[in-house]
Formats: C-alpha cells, sequence, structure tokens
C-alpha cells in the first residue's frame, strides 16, 4: 500500500509545517544520539522567528541537513535533488516534510517559483548555496539561485556555516557543529546581475566566517560562546509548548 493514502500530501498542502516537527521530535530526536552524538548550534537567537526568509548554508556531509533542522527554532523547507524525492517511501517522507525538486545543473524555473511561494507565505526556505557538497572540506562560492529568490520576495537571507567535514554515518560519527550568523538584508542590491553577484559575494564571505567558527567551535569541544558572541543552544530533540520559545543554552 503507497503510503499516500493515509492522506498525507492533502494535509501537508494545508499547513506545510504540520508534518515537519513531529518528524524531527519522532524520528530525529531518536536517530541523533547516534549519528552525531554531542553537537551544538550556534547563534539560534539571530533567526527571525517571524516572517519569510531564506537560510543560506554550506554543505559538506550528508548530515548538514540533520544537523540544522535538529538545531533551528523553525521549520526549514529545502529544494532537494529530484532524484531523491524520487525514491520509494523515502522520497514520499521527504516531499511531505517540506522537501521540494530541483533538477540540478539547469534553470529549474518551478523549484524557483515553489520557493518563492514559501517565503511569499511566510516561510524558511533552506538551500545549500554552493548546489552540491563540497568534498575538500571548505565551502564554495555561492550560486545565484537563493540570492534571486530572496531579492524577488523581498526577504532576508540568513547565513548559516556547518562543520561536518569527514563525518560519516559507517566511519566517523564525530561531533559537528552549525552557526546561525546575523540576517542579511537585501536592500540595496539591484535587482540585475551586478546586484546578485554583489549580494552572493556578501552571503559567500559570511558563510565562510561562519564555518570558521564553527570549525572554532569543534576544536575548542563546544565553549558556551564563541569569539563573535555567537552562543551555544541544545538542539531541539522534544517539543516547545511557546511559540518562539528558542531551546536551552547550554
Amino acid at each position: 500500500m503507497r503510503l499516500a493514502r493515509l492522506g498525507i500530501p492533502k494535509l501537508w498542502r494545508e499547513d506545510p509545517e504540520v508534518l515537519w516537527f513531529p518528524l524531527r521530535w519522532g524520528v530525529a530526536a531518536t536517530m541523533w544520539a547516534a549519528l552525531a552524538p554531542g553537537s551544538r548550534g550556534y547563534g539560534l537567537d539571530r533567526v527571525p522567528m517571524e516572517g519569510g526568509y531564506v537560510m543560506a548554508a554550506n554543505h559538506l556531509a550528508a548530515i548538514d541537513h540533520t544537523l540544522i533542522g535538529i538545531n533551528s527554532p523553525r521549520a526549514i523547507f529545502y529544494m532537494a535533488k529530484i532524484e531523491l524525492l524520487s525514491m520509494p517511501v523515502i522520497g514520499e517522507l521527504l516531499t511531505w516534510t517540506g522537501c521540494f525538486p530541483v533538477r540540478r545543473g539547469e534553470a529549474d524555473r518551478e523549484a524557483l517559483r515553489e520557493a518563492r511561494r514559501l517565503v511569499r507565505e511566510g516561510h524558511a526556505v533552506g538551500i545549500h548555496v554552493e548546489g552540491t557538497r563540497q568534498k575538500l572540506g571548505y565551502p564554495g562560492k555561492a550560486k545565484l539561485g537563493g540570492m534571486m529568490i530572496a531579492m524577488q520576495e523581498g526577504v532576508p537571507i540568513v547565513p548559516c556555516g556547518v562543520e561536518t567535514f569527514r563525518w560519516s554515518v559507517k566511519h566517523n560519527r564525530r561531533a559537528c557543529a552549525a552557526v546561525w550568523g546575523d540576517p542579511i538584508s537585501v536592500e540595496g542590491f539591484s535587482r540585475d546581475r551586478e546586484g546578485y553577484d554583489a549580494l552572493t559575494e556578501v552571503v559567500t564571505t559570511e558563510i565562510i566566517r561562519l564555518w570558521r567558527l564553527a570549525g572554532e567551535a569543534v576544536a575548542n569541544d563546544f565553549p558556551t560562546e564563541l569569539s563573535d558572541g555567537a552562543k551555544r543552544y541544545k538542539p531541539y530533540l522534544y517539543p516547545v509548548l511557546t511559540d518562539g520559545l528558542l531551546p536551552l543554552q547550554g
């Protein structure tokens, strides 16, 4: 029996966040201790608690989505390669929790329209801005797609740097870190190629800075505060009952 018979796709269309949080609490929390014990997020107080935004992060390992999701105070809807969403059961579950397909290597207008709709309606859209996993251990230059979405909808970009290099589910389930930065306003950037390029450079530079801070966190056994003042938070492992409540520091 296909999982679609449960009626979950219809439920997701009515409220795209309705399945995101139960998945995090029911599945991610169960797996987290085994996948990346001791991992932490920093700077979560910098994340806007209302309104749409584009979360721009680097991509180093398969754990990145889980690391960001288990720490984020808000639901994040990701672009995911269409091949992944075409997989039986896994693809359906990812779709129901907010992932939507993108055809990598080409200008996928449908994916861009869906991302714009989500941020316009006040949701957070997550994009690994390099477009693919970086195998050399450091962030690559951001591509234009995320910048275009933010500028066309007039929403901020929230940068996030992750240090997950060499994490492996089979051989190296090490502790990792994610560091969020202050929202980057798109005001003042022209809506043309020159403006997109300028914003891309700003975002790339900030992600690299945050990635270095994430490395600082890992190297120093996760201090309570980083050199730029970013505070350490515990992951969201269980439901919070108050809207807008950040996870506990510590």
